[in-house]
């Protein structure tokens, strides 16, 4: 959950200090090639780095995660996300496929178990990963969590947004006919997966921008720009396709599936991290998680919002990942 630019970081000088170890496409069936990369060493902690959106992709800076001395971390680019191909494909992408992509990387590089990472809808996919192959598990950190629920797109769409701020909720009921704003939420998923450029263009993009402002901490517009939405020239966001494509479907869970399922958790040892004020993924879904798995333990980073790149939250999990794998 969140835009594309909500991991990224541009600092061209972070990113070039961890190589990828390997990079390849991965053929994963469906007529699916997803892109896999490892940093580090062959010889190290095996890891997995699970991104955002869904359909947001990884990015460079994400491998400064792991140590490469002490890792072999996989990143990869879930289906029709970043350089997967087909790009933006959503047919046979379900979180089904998904976690079964998973088990084919995992076995390619013959890991027993892994360190699994994830943020946002990654954290999402390494729950519904770990809850299905708990064997397969030496450790989960999680960022942002969010459980794919419908409740939790309300709290953020229809109930922070216009009580935070109000402008900006007028702007994103006002680009809907006056017929779809009591059902802004499925207005905005269908005319995002409309065929036609001009309904989806401005959905996308308004989307998009919306929920970028509700990602940041200290959001530099809160507003939407309407000439800007507007503007075919613009080009078109990436992560709101894939999202209504998910989203629309319920995430392809059952309802609540990753909390009544949690039990298989059991013996696992994680470590959340949460922004206190993460309004996309608030403290009380991290809350809700923790009641269910004892055995992770919890980090509050004050004065972080949603954003791996907030205050104090990249160190948090730099430092969540060492701890879980020393044992």
């Amino acid at each position: 959950m969140g835009p594309d630019a909500a991991d990224i970081v541009t600092s061209g000088k972070q990113a070039g200090r961890s190589a990828p170890l390997s990079a390849q496409h991965m053929t994963v069936g469906d007529g699916h090639e997803i892109y896999v990369e490892t940093v580090g060493r062959a010889d190290g902690i095996p890891a997995v780095y699970l991104h955002g959106g869904p359909g947001s992709g990884c990015q460079p800076d994400h491998r400064r995660l792991f140590d490469p001395l002490r890792f072999h971390a996989v990143l990869f680019d879930q289906r029709g996300a970043g350089r997967s191909r087909p790009n933006g494909a959503r047919d046979a992408n379900t979180l089904p496929h998904l976690i079964a992509d998973m088990e084919i990387i995992r076995e390619n590089f013959r890991f027993e178990r892994w360190l699994v990472v994830g943020g946002s809808w990654g954290a999402t996919l390494a729950l519904a990963y770990a809850q299905a192959y708990p064997q397969r598990i030496s450790g989960i950190v999680l960022r942002a969590t969010f459980l794919g629920t419908r409740g939790e797109l309300e709290g953020a769409f229809l109930d922070r947004l216009p009580c935070l701020y109000p402008g900006l909720n007028e702007d994103f009921l006002g680009l809907l006919p006056p017929e779809e704003r009591s059902r802004p939420l499925e207005a905005y998923w269908r005319r995002i997966l409309d065929i036609d450029p001009a309904i989806h263009g401005p959905a996308s993009r308004a989307w998009h921008d919306t929920e970028r402002i509700l990602s940041e901490h200290k959001p530099a517009k809160t507003r939407l720009d309407l000439a800007s939405v507007k503007d075919v020239a613009r080009g078109l966001p990436s992560t709101p396709f894939m999202e209504a494509h998910y989203f629309q479907n319920g995430c392809f869970m059952q309802p609540r599936q990753l909390l009544k399922n949690a039990g298989q958790l059991k013996g696992i040892r994680g470590t959340i991290v949460q922004g206190r004020y993460d309004l996309l993924c608030p403290p009380s879904t991290a809350h809700a998680l923790l009641k269910v798995w004892p055995d992770a333990t919890f980090r509050m980073v004050e004065a972080a919002g949603h954003s791996l790149y907030d205050p104090g939250v990249r160190d948090a999990v730099i430092a969540a990942i060492d701890e879980l794998s020393q044992a």
